[in-house]
């Protein structure tokens, strides 16, 4: 295992400390990378509906999670519906960095300063494992979606569009 694969980050802390398996994949991150979920979901050779990005909204009381495929975009009417408040936006990335502890690109659902509401879309059910980032741009995570679930404390809903 390499330095970087070993390395910690607060959602590894997490899992481990809460008894949950997780395997880590740690890839070099392009810099030039237009999508930091597609790339990921090349660099490991895994099919773009198994990894998932984790999205930080804002409804205008408070920031909240939404937890898609990479090759999905985040409804927001839906995602503030699963939420029960009138409408969501995308949240601004310094807010998003300050509430996460963790960089826009490798902002995971896993471990973050402030616990936030999480809404996972549905289909990661459909998965034995899902993927989503470890904390850190090239550091993604592999877990069952159950276990995301209950670490998240999400609900489940249909997010993805």
């Amino acid at each position: 295992m390499s330095r970087k694969d070993s390395a910690g980050t607060p959602a590894t802390v997490v899992l481990t400390r809460a008894g949950v398996p997780f395997t880590t994949h740690a890839y070099d991150h392009d810099p030039s990378a237009r999508s930091f979920g597609l790339e990921a979901a090349e660099v490991l050779g895994l099919p773009p509906d198994q990894v998932f990005k984790t999205l930080l909204v804002d409804t205008g009381q408070e920031l909240a999670v939404g937890i898609v495929p990479v090759n999905c975009t985040l409804d927001l009417k839906a995602i503030a519906h699963a939420l029960g408040v009138k409408k969501a936006e995308m949240a601004d990335p310094r807010a998003a960095q300050r509430s996460s502890g963790y960089v826009v690109g490798g902002i995971s659902p896993i471990g973050q300063k402030r616990p936030l509401r999480t809404v996972l879309d549905e289909t990661a059910v459909l998965h034995d494992r899902v993927y989503v980032s470890g904390g850190r741009r090239g550091f993604d995570i592999g877990l069952s979606p159950t276990d995301l679930l209950a670490i998240t404390q999400a609900v489940l809903a249909d997010v993805a569009r």
